[in-house]
């Protein structure tokens, strides 16, 4: 592992521990109830901390897995990977806070994202 990645990975946890307490910060002091918009606000801020969290932990797995090697498009194949996660996460709480979740549209949503980046990271 070479330094730039060890200060990406360290870089990506200090974002990621910001967005973590804005999270602590929107949850602790807005009602969604009283503010609508708290709730949305409330996803996103979930949503990104969720990814800025897993782009190193799956960039850590995959360079594990390619027995301690960084090859080039691991970082964009972790960040991508990441961004599904916080997209999902982010679009399940906006269901559940309006009242539309359901299990089938939970699976659903999930499947998706799990086709869409198995496409994308189908190797040529």
């Amino acid at each position: 592992m070479e330094r730039r990645d060890r200060l990406a990975n360290l870089g990506f946890f200090a974002a990621a521990a910001i967005v973590w307490v804005l999270v602590g910060l929107v949850i602790t002091t807005r009602d969604p109830v009283a503010d609508p918009g708290a709730g949305f606000i409330g996803a996103a801020l979930i949503g990104l901390a969720m990814a800025l969290t897993l782009v190193p932990l799956l960039w850590l797995a995959i360079f594990s897995r390619h027995r301690m090697i960084a090859y080039r498009g691991d970082w964009l194949r972790a960040i991508r990977r990441s961004a599904w996660v916080g997209i999902v996460v982010a679009v399940l709480i906006v269901l559940r806070i309006q009242g539309l979740l359901e299990l089938p549209i939970a699976l659903f949503m999930m499947a998706l994202a799990v086709i869409a980046e198995a496409t994308l990271s189908a190797e040529r």
